[in-house]
């Protein structure tokens, strides 16, 4: 019974892999300042005009000029519930599974030479959670889930030529999961539900590396790579309400083992460009490649006597990101920033899970400036980010049912809130140096 058992939690295990996180096309955030949201990431790694470049492009840290720094607070808000049905447990559709998500980023960047520049960044960049409400009818696949990543990144940058600049260094990603479900007990009649719990931190190390080449001034060119990180949690579920079947298998120690799980956070390319065709006006673009296909390569096993493990593989695809956005500078005191981009799904519909609900995204931003003096600036952004409609299909099993329906006109609303300070005066839009 003990092997058997352990080949049972082997599978629990696969069905915890599907990362229960949504955000768009992926599951990256580049919502964490005031001109990412309203620019909708356009000019990522090209545009080198704040303190959060350190992260977006290392090598732009070479365009600051003394001591930057960057603070900012931002909002998401889902909106788009599920409509569906269970056969043959029914149920309802869970009621707003994310609602709204507060969020913070930093970034601190100095001089210890002409050329040279060090900074530090923190921000939550990767990842969001979903809970639904008591009676869903994903409840035997989802109903509580978490998977996040804060990155830290210490980097350092070099001027090598007027022209050319390089900078990189690690990421630091502080991993969090948290997974529940409901269990079907079908013995002793009228128990309820049984209970699910997974939970754990952990960390990973990767990198980065840019490179920016600026032919003139007002022109520029970067280019960002972001290296896999690999994230291992581990727990030993947690039990409750199990019925007849779960106090005989808890009572012979078969439900005290441990979980291990491997996710890898997918290396990613970021290709921008950046021009000025006036001292006020700018265009911007991106593109973009993610590998999510190696994301769904997770690893899982179960430490038992007989310890089992494999690579479970889902049917994720690498995704790809376009973008163009534009600033205007309308007077001395006012930057006015808007932008559009669109995110590939990481998921055919075929594929798509109650814990994954991703889909290829539409994005629109619009957002404004405020120079309250050459050192200080203030911004201000919305972004619109539209996903439509997402059916799911999903059969794991008598116990857990078939669920069919679709998240309705999904969509999420970013708000974002930064302060920029200089100590040499603060990068204004077109044009360079505020004056």
């Amino acid at each position: 019974m003990g092997k058997k058992f352990s080949l049972a939690l082997l599978s629990l295990a696969i069905a915890l892999a599907a990362p229960n996180v949504s955000n768009a096309g992926g599951l990256f955030l580049s919502e964490f300042g005031t001109e990412d949201v309203a620019l909708a990431g356009a000019g990522w790694a090209a545009r080198a005009q704040d303190a959060s470049t350190l992260f977006k492009n290392p090598a732009g840290m070479s365009r600051l000029e003394g001591n930057q720094f960057q603070g900012g607070l931002q909002a998401l808000y889902f909106q788009g519930g599920f409509e569906g049905t269970n056969s043959p447990w029914g149920g309802n559709g869970g009621g707003n599974p994310v609602g709204v998500v507060p969020g913070a980023s930093g970034f601190y960047v100095t001089s210890l030479g002409k050329d040279v520049k060090v900074g530090l960044g923190m921000l939550n960049n990767f990842g969001l959670g979903l809970q639904y409400e008591q009676g869903f009818v994903g409840r035997y696949y989802v109903k509580q889930a978490t998977l996040a990543g804060i990155t830290f990144a210490p980097v350092a940058s070099v001027r090598v030529t007027e022209k050319w600049s390089i900078g990189g260094g690690p990421n630091v990603m502080l991993g969090i999961l948290k997974y529940s479900s409901n269990i079907n007990n079908l013995l002793p009649p009228g128990a309820g539900d049984g209970q699910l719990e997974v939970k754990d931190t952990t960390a990973g190390v990767g990198g980065q590396f840019g490179i920016m080449f600026e032919p003139k001034e007002g022109s520029r060119v970067g280019v960002t790579y972001y290296s896999p990180i690999k994230l291992k949690f581990g727990d030993t579920p947690e039990f409750s309400n199990l019925g007849t079947i779960g106090t005989a298998l808890q009572n012979n120690g078969l439900l005290n083992r441990n979980i291990d799980l491997g996710f890898t956070v997918p290396q990613r390319v970021i290709v921008s460009g950046y021009h000025e065709l006036t001292d006020r006006l700018a265009l911007m673009g991106n593109f973009g490649w993610d590998n999510w296909s190696q994301f769904g390569e997770v690893e899982v096993s179960v430490n038992t006597a007989n310890p089992t493990s494999l690579t479970t593989v889902s049917n994720y695809k690498d995704t790809y990101h376009v973008a163009i956005g534009g600033q205007y500078r309308l007077n001395p005191e006012w930057l006015l920033n808007s932008g559009f981009a669109y995110d590939s799904s990481m998921v055919s519909a075929a594929n798509r899970q109650l814990a994954l609900p991703v889909g290829a995204t539409y994005k629109y931003g619009l957002g404004a400036n405020w120079l309250m003096n050459p050192k200080v600036k203030l911004g201000f952004s919305y972004e619109l980010s539209y996903i439509g409609d997402m059916s799911v299909s999903q059969n794991r099993g008598p116990l857990a049912g078939q669920v069919t329906g679709e998240y309705k006109d999904a969509m999420m609303h970013f708000f974002a809130l930064t302060l920029n300070w200089g100590s040499q005066g603060v990068t204004f839009g077109p044009g360079g140096q505020a004056s």
